[in-house]
């Protein structure tokens, strides 16, 4: 997606894309981080900061769900949460339009770039404490969000819970995407021996920010099955569950994993 400023017009690209995913034969839909509002000018964002029960996108998801018997998984909201304080919070819908799971984001895009973007998120968000997963049509589905892909403990902690697939949908900024994107989501996939499905805002935004796409699907080998590119798509995989018991049988890293002793001098 090339998510705007506009909850309303966002959801309905997500409605739309629900429905080519259902005609296409497709089990679950993944969407990218902020997918219902992208804003960094945060004084006119606020009043599209609401509670889920007001969220419209959110209320869209779970009405095409339940009319085209799709999973969805929303990359990511902002939404308000019962204390006032914001969240950056990932959903997994079932097909009954019924929401199975919910994370907040724990780690927070707090950088200066070389390129002159400074991003504060945690100036704006409250960071989750929970790792979650939950079991839909890729099997167990481990949640994380665009920042946390640089901390391999959360992914250590997803593959020991026996994740089949991990999500981490993004708004990558491009100098960070060029450099890392595609390298961490396949060490990410390798460290957990679990398939990596990453949807990705890519293009111009309305509030003027540029996100660099590619979202991806990686398999547990580290191959990348699927790539977006740049810009806008609706892309197809097919998760195979074979392949993951025939990776783990082969490097059984996370069966191998031993303690690492801590240094005491």
């Amino acid at each position: 997606m090339t998510s705007g400023i506009d909850p309303q017009a966002n959801a309905a690209s997500i409605v739309d894309a629900a429905h080519k995913a259902a005609d296409n034969g497709a089990t679950m839909l993944f969407t990218p981080e902020m997918c219902g509002l992208l804003d960094r000018n945060r004084a006119r964002a606020m009043p599209n900061i609401v509670t889920e029960h007001d969220n419209p996108v959110l209320g869209a998801a779970r009405k095409a769900a339940r009319e085209l018997g799709l999973w969805i998984d929303l990359g990511s909201l902002a939404v308000l949460r019962d204390d006032g304080k914001w969240a950056n919070r990932g959903f997994v819908i079932d097909a009954d339009g019924e929401i199975a799971a919910r994370y907040d984001k724990i780690h927070m895009f707090d950088v200066d770039l070389a390129t002159g973007e400074t991003w504060r998120e945690s100036a704006a968000y409250t960071p989750g404490e929970q790792v979650v997963t939950v079991e839909c049509p890729v099997g167990r589905l481990g949640l994380a969000i665009c920042y946390d892909v640089r901390f391999p403990a959360l992914f250590e902690e997803l593959g020991r819970q026996g994740c089949d697939a991990i999500r981490i949908p993004a708004a990558f900024t491009v100098p960070t995407g060029k450099a890392h994107w595609h390298l961490m989501q396949r060490a990410r996939a390798v460290e957990a021996s679990a398939w990596v499905i990453s949807a990705a805002q890519g293009g111009h935004h309305e509030d003027g920010r540029e996100t660099y796409g590619h979202s991806l699907v990686v398999d547990p080998w580290g191959d990348v099955v699927y790539d977006g590119g740049e810009g806008t798509s609706l892309g197809f995989a097919m998760i195979d569950p074979a392949r993951t018991t025939e990776v783990r049988g082969q490097l059984p890293s996370l069966a191998n994993k031993r303690e690492i002793p801590r240094s005491t001098a």
